[in-house]
């Protein structure tokens, strides 16, 4: 029997394909959503929306042909991917149609090939993640999250600037078309059949392939930081996943933090330090490169962590002597928490030990570093040694 999967548009009949309207046409069986059905009230047809429900559908057809309705384009955020499978033995057909990808930017006049794709209908992702690493994304909005939630989280990751475009139900007779900031939008309801164009003229992006910011680049004044070559290895050691949630505990100036916030560019940095004028200093720097994901946070950890969401990721460079009471609030929240861990006094190193072997971390590495480096004297260059550095990293995966 022969089967059609077809690309109907946004919804409105006027958008559909020659060759869709013929196979429509053809068809003595149509299946697809209520919306979609709309207009065809002299066809035989069958509401259904899981991919199981529409193969029962055909199943139970004896004669055929059976067009699938389906909105925009097939090859886009659509539900013919989970149907071929259960087409095996029918002479599938597919039709392209004309998706709101290709429409809305059709309607903004404006080129599509350089837009990053994001479907938040439906399903749970990090839209705002994806908005704060790339110029320009279409997201698909719709169901629970629809346009105004996604400007709250923008501005929520502090993205009130990022230009915004809402069209709501393209196509149709009462389409409409919003701009302004996500900030300026927040607070709007919009229709549930809406896309968003996101527009953000300061992308977080990865400076080079590998960190190693030179310490130069940091505003310091007298406050401890990790150096360059440690900074490094540490990175190395979280394995960072570039949506990851990173703790980075005792920041001070912050340059964990940093280098943190350009491996994550779809993820997000907590950057913990109990100082004032360390404070001041990581928001400097934080200014410096321009972030949009890192977020300062003053105060004493434990306390301090209470109100942050779950880290994939810790780094402690400094705990105040709160060593075990941060990695049980970390773990509480997380039981498969990666941690770092920084120590320059064998004091720090036997707490660290102590607590990865009470916690019952696994995967437990512990190296020291000791670079040097040289600085000039005249025509010579002399070597001058920096503080030896012990790093213990684990996971809690064994954590009970």
């Amino acid at each position: 029997m022969k089967v059609y999967l077809i690309g109907v548009g946004m919804g409105n009949p006027e958008t559909l394909t020659l060759a869709a309207k013929r196979a429509i046409e053809e068809s003595a069986l149509l299946i697809g959503a209520p919306r979609l059905l709309e207009g065809y009230e002299k066809k035989r047809c069958v509401r259904a929306i899981l991919a199981k429900d529409i193969a029962a559908a055909i199943a139970a057809e004896e004669t055929g042909p059976a067009a699938v309705l389906l909105s925009g384009d097939i090859g886009f955020y659509s539900g013919a991917k989970s149907l071929y499978p259960l087409l095996e033995g029918y002479e599938v057909e597919a039709l392209p149609g004309i998706s709101s990808l290709v429409y809305f930017c059709a309607r903004c006049r404006t080129p599509w090939e350089d837009v990053h794709l994001v479907s938040a209908h439906g399903r749970a992702h990090n839209a705002p993640g994806e908005i704060q690493s790339h110029e320009r994304t279409f997201v698909l909005t719709g169901g629970s999250y629809r346009a105004g939630d996604l400007c709250r989280d923008l501005c929520g990751w502090g993205m009130e600037q990022v230009q915004i475009t809402v069209g709501e139900r393209l196509s149709y007779p009462d389409e409409t078309i919003t701009r302004g900031t996500a900030g300026d939008l927040a607070g709007r309801e919009f229709d549930s059949l809406a896309v968003v164009l996101a527009e953000n003229d300061r992308p977080v992006r990865r400076i080079c392939t590998a960190p190693g910011l030179p310490d130069e680049a940091f505003q310091r004044g007298k406050v401890p930081m990790t150096k360059e070559e440690v900074r490094c290895l540490c990175i190395a050691k979280l394995r960072l996943e570039e949506h990851h949630t990173l703790w980075d505990v005792g920041a001070g100036t912050g340059s964990v933090s940093i280098e943190g916030c350009f491996a994550l560019p779809k993820g997000r940095v907590f950057a913990v330090e109990r100082k004032a004028e360390a404070v001041a200093l990581l928001e400097e720097n934080e200014a410096r490169f321009g972030l949009t994901n890192l977020l300062s946070v003053e105060g004493l950890a434990p306390e301090a962590l209470e109100g942050l969401p779950a880290p994939d990721r810790v780094f402690l460079g400094g705990t105040a002597g709160n060593m075990e009471a941060i990695l049980r609030l970390a773990l509480e929240k997380n039981p498969k928490a990666r941690v770092v861990v920084t120590a320059v006094t064998l004091e720090t190193i036997g707490e660290a030990a102590r607590c990865f072997d009470a916690l019952n971390f696994g995967d437990v590495d512990i190296v020291q570093i000791a670079a040097t480096r040289t600085r000039k004297a005249g025509r010579y260059h002399l070597m001058d040694a920096q503080n030896p550095v012990w790093i213990l990293s684990g996971e809690a995966a064994r954590h009970g």
